[in-house]
């Protein structure tokens, strides 16, 4: 007896303590789940901060502050209802009348009043009745009156007034909105709370919370016109309502894919059974011993089941397919067969304890093999300068090590448990392998036979394929994040029950309002900045803000309200400063020789009246430090429908278009800061992934050298892995996958997943070339013994991850494709690449050494 063996045989002969114990282990271990952190810190880097675009960004926070004008801005945040009226009038009397009997239900709201605090609601039926009332101080109960008592002429004649060009209250209309006119699609009114960032802290938090939940609800009785808001509770129903549809969707159809190729590939219900158990243990385990040493779970929530589900199937299935060929062949001593046994013979010989103990010790090497390799994979991560993906690798290293415990030691104690009751009553537990079915054997041997006719060839191809898929990185198309384009195929809104999905209220309406409106709070609006420094007291400073002003109004993302952009700049206050103080007037107008509106000569002196008629608003835009004039600030405010990457390409579209000498232009924003964030961390990927390989290469080397007496057959071992990762790549982009910061992610959790069916099949041909057999009887036993576990869990995993690709969000698809892309490539690459590699290997390296471990493990055994 070797000593391997004797862990398993404590294991299948002492079954049911083995339960027991595990079982109280996991009881133990679970309870950590309910200490689970489940918050993660998603920019948590050392390494944010590093790049250009947010050191400037930073620099522009501490130089201009924030942006609010006056003290006021900070001590009341607007929340605003919106109003859509389907026949497209919402400037009707009726409409009016309406919000304002909104208006009064809403005051009538305990939570609503106290969160006012005495501040009136604003909108366009409040500024029009008050006009009809001939009052500005007109209370709520006299607007109604006058707008009720006025006539439709005269209500038209007021809204035209009230919303003449010019006037604040055309803030609270479309942007298509004609100033003047008495008709509009929709509109908004303004209740004016009090902000938490005004002092008053969670007081102040607990009142506004409660206020707009009270408004979501009373906006969601109302039907016609269509009433609604957008913040935090609008925001949770949203939410809600997708994590059900996705459970609705994902969740079915990956369970009986599972269940479906579980059943394909054990043919045998119990043994179903025995193994989901497993593979819900493993991901228990996971997430309680995440709870008790206190690690944040953050993606590990998501990405941690999917993967460890697989990995836990896939030794599962070469525990039990193992155990199958133990019972169906000889033994080391030579016995008879278990189908040439009779019944009574069996129970006496151990006919279910004896194969499994021998199955267990066959695969544990490689299975131990499996979990080393695929920790170094993920823990490679921990040098990423992300928390995110710090915590993640974390959380699946303990997933895998978890699956390796469970796997050889509850799931084995049950498997051997169950089939001894079930033989007791007179049932047969012997089933065949998966890879020596009829149908399959041919299929999976013919890796072998390409390989004795055209090794060379096969390896060929499959390392140019590889470069070809190298080289592919670069021109990856890059994204921070794949935002959904807003479209759903319709086929997909058309599954029956609930795998149809249905189309979000809350996105359409969101997707309206950031096409149609500013922010309610201006400060608020989603916006991004351009910064200018070296020579700015130039003229050429002035003519490049005006060239900004010019690329603006060409660029799609950047948010336009009648066909001009709203920017904030030196020129925007410049001129705004002039029309109301003619002083600085003349100063602007006596610098602007050319008359163009832009100061082209004594700038210093412009900036300095400018300081003098309006400091705050001269503040805003033109940094003077010391008496000195540093930088200028150009704010640009962004369309709300705008993806990332467009907002990015815009702003530096708009920045690149600055020649001025002296003069440098620094994109600053939400999308210029992702793409950043992005470059950086793909380069910081791309070093996880170089380490990773390089980690397991010596690993696998040593481990070889040491088990088999040959390095190189572990050499040969990781160029399946190298292989499939830059097939993956390949495959990415031939498939339009971007590579942000998930898919990113998500490569350097190939080595990890594809790892295992290299190691699987070259362990079991060490293993039978140490028993004697030939190259090829060695070849042609593992693709198809192991083989058939490892068809069985691809076939398992792709159909779980398959059922992503029902998902109308493109990043939730992206991740399954990638998913099933890395594990069917690790499959073809282990089957049909590696046999030719071992071929080759077995012709040229060390397959001497190799054999003559037999003699040492025997020479152990007898000793034993």
């Amino acid at each position: 007896m070797s000593r391997l063996d004797r862990p398993f045989r404590f294991v299948t002969e002492h079954n049911l303590v083995v339960l027991l114990l595990m079982l109280l282990v996991t009881g133990g271990v679970v309870a950590g789940i309910g200490q689970l952190q489940t918050q993660s810190q998603l920019n948590g880097s050392d390494a944010v901060g590093d790049t250009e675009v947010a050191q400037t960004i930073d620099y522009i926070q501490a130089t201009y502050g924030t942006n609010e004008s006056d003290a006021n801005a900070s001590a009341v945040s607007p929340a605003p209802v919106y109003v859509r009226s389907d026949d497209g009038d919402a400037l009707s009397k009726a409409a009016l009348l309406d919000s304002l009997a909104f208006q009064r239900r809403a005051l009538d709201n305990e939570s609503v009043a106290a969160a006012l605090d005495g501040r009136e609601p604003f909108g366009v039926s409040n500024s029009v009745a008050k006009r009809l009332a001939g009052r500005s101080d007109a209370g709520l109960a006299d607007q109604v009156a006058a707008l009720e008592s006025a006539s439709p002429s005269e209500v038209e004649r007021a809204l035209e007034a009230t919303l003449a060009e010019g006037s604040s209250a055309t803030a609270l209309l479309p942007s298509d909105y004609e100033p003047g006119t008495a008709t509009a699609e929709s509109r908004r009114m303004l209740f004016r709370f009090e902000s938490p960032d005004a002092g008053a802290g969670d007081a102040a938090a607990e009142r506004r919370t409660a206020a707009t939940a009270a408004l979501f609800e009373l906006a969601g009785d109302r039907e016609q016109p269509e009433y609604f808001t957008l913040g935090e509770h609008a925001v949770a129903e949203s939410n809600a309502n997708f994590s059900q549809q996705t459970m609705e969707l994902i969740v079915p159809v990956a369970l009986l894919a599972i269940l479906a190729v579980l059943a394909f590939s054990y043919r045998d219900l119990v043994d179903v059974i025995v193994g989901f158990t497993g593979v819900v243990l493993s991901v228990l385990w996971m997430f309680g011993i995440l709870g008790w040493m206190q690690i944040p779970a953050g993606m590990t929530m998501i990405i941690g089941p999917v993967l460890i589900v697989g990995l836990s199937v896939d030794y599962g299935l070469h525990v039990f397919m193992r155990y199958r060929e133990e019972r169906e062949g000889r033994n080391a001593s030579g016995d008879r067969t278990g189908s040439e046994l009779t019944r009574a013979e069996r129970g006496e010989t151990g006919d279910i304890r004896e194969p499994m103990a021998r199955g267990l010790s066959s695969v544990a090497v490689a299975l131990g093999l499996v979990t080393l390799t695929a920790a170094v994979g993920f823990m490679s991560n921990v040098t990423n300068e992300f928390s995110l993906i710090k915590q993640l690798s974390i959380g699946i290293t303990l997933g895998v090590v978890s699956t390796f415990v469970v796997s050889l030691t509850l799931v084995p104690a049950l498997k051997v448990t169950v089939d001894r009751l079930l033989e007791r009553v007179g049932l047969d537990r012997r089933k065949r392998p998966l890879g020596k079915t009829r149908l399959l054997e041919p299929f999976l041997g013919s890796g072998v036979r390409l390989a004795k006719r055209a090794a060379p060839v096969v390896i060929v191809v499959a390392l140019v394929a590889g470069s070809a898929g190298a080289v592919a990185w670069t021109d990856l198309d890059r994204q921070s994040v794949q935002q959904d384009d807003g479209g759903i195929a319709e086929w997909k809104q058309d599954l029956p029950g609930p795998l149809g999905w249905e189309t979000s209220e809350y996105d359409e309406r969101d997707d309206y309002v950031d096409a149609q409106y500013r922010a309610a709070d201006e400060d608020a609006r989603r916006s991004s900045q351009i910064l200018l420094d070296g020579g700015v007291t130039s003229p050429a400073a002035l003519a490049a803000v005006e060239t900004i002003h010019d690329g603006a109004a060409e660029e799609a993302a950047v948010f336009q309200r009648a066909g001009s952009v709203p920017l904030r700049s030196p020129l925007s206050v410049m001129r705004s400063v002039a029309a109301a103080d003619e002083e600085f007037a003349a100063t602007f107008r006596a610098a602007d020789t050319d008359g163009d509106g832009v100061p082209d000569r004594d700038v210093a002196e412009v900036y300095d009246a400018l300081y003098a008629a309006a400091p705050e608003q001269a503040s805003q835009v033109v940094e003077r430090t010391d008496g000195e004039y540093r930088s200028l600030r150009v704010v640009v405010p962004i369309d709300g429908g705008a993806k990332i990457v467009e907002q990015a390409e815009a702003m530096e579209s708009i920045a690149g278009g600055v020649g001025a000498d002296g003069v440098d232009a620094v994109a600053a924003g939400y999308g210029t800061l992702n793409q950043a964030e992005l470059a950086q961390t793909t380069d910081s990927i791309l070093t996880t992934l170089l380490v990773a390989l390089a980690a397991v290469g010596v690993l696998l080397t040593l481990v070889y050298r040491i088990a088999t007496g040959s390095a190189a057959l572990g050499a040969v071992t990781v160029v399946p892995i190298v292989l499939v990762t830059a097939l993956v790549v390949g495959g990415m982009h031939l498939l339009g996958i971007p590579l942000t910061l998930l898919t990113s992610l998500l490569l350097s959790l190939v080595i990890g997943l594809g790892i295992d069916y290299n190691i699987h099949v070259s362990d079991r041909f060490a293993q039978e070339l140490e028993r004697g057999q030939t190259v090829t009887g060695a070849l042609r036993t593992a693709v198809t013994g192991t083989g058939g576990a490892l068809l069985g869990s691809t076939l398992t995993s792709v159909g779980a991850f398959s059922a992503l690709l029902l998902h109308p969000h493109p990043q939730i698809t992206s991740f399954g494709t990638l998913v099933v892309l890395a594990l069917s490539l690790s499959f073809v690459v282990a089957v049909f690449v590696l046999p030719s590699l071992l071929l080759v290997w077995a012709d040229y390296g060390s397959l001497d050494a190799v054999r003559s471990e037999s003699t040492t493990h025997e020479g152990a055994m007898a000793q034993d």
